[in-house]
């Protein structure tokens, strides 16, 4: 019965699938911070 509530039927893969989302979010958001960042820098000088 909870199986066929619970959309996934693989917790172990499901949260896999999330937890590289969340981290490849984190990635890109550190890649898009450095470059506004370093293209302040660039206009001081």
């Amino acid at each position: 019965m909870t199986n066929s509530i619970l959309p996934l039927a693989n917790w172990g893969m499901g949260t896999a699938i999330i937890i590289f989302f969340a981290v490849l979010c984190v990635v890109l958001t550190a890649i898009v911070l450095n470059f506004v960042f370093s293209g302040k820098k660039k206009d001081d000088e």
